[in-house]
């Protein structure tokens, strides 16, 4: 039993959701993921994997879901081309002093008032609120590319958002999604799937959610919504899961080690199903 993660996630857990996002935006304690820590690094990210698959950014409508509250990706891909981008997020938490840093340099696209920068709306527009409902999607048109960086794993309706993402894309659209399976507590990547669900749930698991899934339950989902996707492993850790294997319970295992070890992927899916047959 490793004590010192319980003890942290336990503080993790416990902590109020206000306390964790105000450390998230200071980066104290809490560090922000590649689209907030090194923007330029993800839009370039995002225009390579998309270019093998013969895709550009260049003149599309884009949603970038779980932006974070900060305008630097938004900005960065309508500099690479984009038309227009759209920015998804669940809650309302605007980083405005980063935000008015980007202001000197991205100026085409944003505005200055009052001291605070605003996305000008014929390039960006925000959208605050769960994508799951009518009244969100209905405020989407035309949305030919959806990207996110290190958001899936927390989501607590995987299948359902999924769904949503795939209802709002275009039949000709596609989407780009990287995923980080491991524990967030990096130093031990595959602890959190040493406990029940319900000892996780009640005790342990961050008010950013972890869900845990493996890489077999995201291909699953995906192949429901789309005709293509294609799931390229960025990374695995095959010794540290081999240190772990006799902790970890069996609903996480398929005992195959390329699987199992996996903590770094990227889903590329095309031809959304349920648009294609119309429900």
């Amino acid at each position: 039993m490793n004590f010192r993660y319980l003890l942290l996630r336990l503080i993790r857990h416990f902590m109020p959701e206000d306390v964790a996002r105000f450390l998230l935006k200071m980066r104290w304690i809490i560090r922000p993921g590649l689209e907030s820590s090194a923007p330029l690094a993800a839009v370039d990210q995002y225009i390579k994997v998309l270019a093998k698959y013969g895709k550009t950014i260049k003149g599309k409508r884009i949603l970038v879901f779980g932006y974070g509250g900060r305008f630097s990706v938004a900005v960065e891909l309508l500099k690479q081309g984009a038309a227009h981008i759209v920015l998804c997020d669940h809650f309302v938490l605007i980083d405005k002093k980063r935000n008015l840093e980007l202001f000197p340099t991205y100026s085409d696209y944003l505005l200055l008032e009052e001291g605070e920068v605003k996305p000008k709306p014929e390039f960006i527009t925000l959208l605050h609120g769960d994508i799951r409902t009518a009244e969100i999607q209905a405020r989407i048109l035309e949305i030919e590319c959806v990207l996110s960086t290190s958001v899936f794993e927390h989501l607590d309706d995987v299948d359902g958002i999924t769904f949503s993402l795939a209802k709002i894309t275009m039949p000709s659209g596609f989407q780009l999604h990287f995923i980080d399976l491991r524990d967030h507590y990096f130093k031990f990547p595959f602890e959190m799937l040493t406990f029940s669900e319900k000892v996780w749930r009640n005790f342990l698991n961050p008010t950013s959610n972890l869900n845990r899934y493996r890489l077999p339950s995201y291909e699953n989902i995906f192949k429901k919504y789309f005709e293509n996707i294609y799931i390229d492993v960025l990374a695995r850790q095959d010794n540290e899961f081999n240190k772990m294997r006799h902790r970890i319970r069996p609903e996480f295992l398929t005992n195959d080690l390329s699987v199992d070890s996996v903590t770094l992927i990227d889903v590329y899916a095309e031809l959304p199903v349920q648009i294609k047959n119309g429900y």
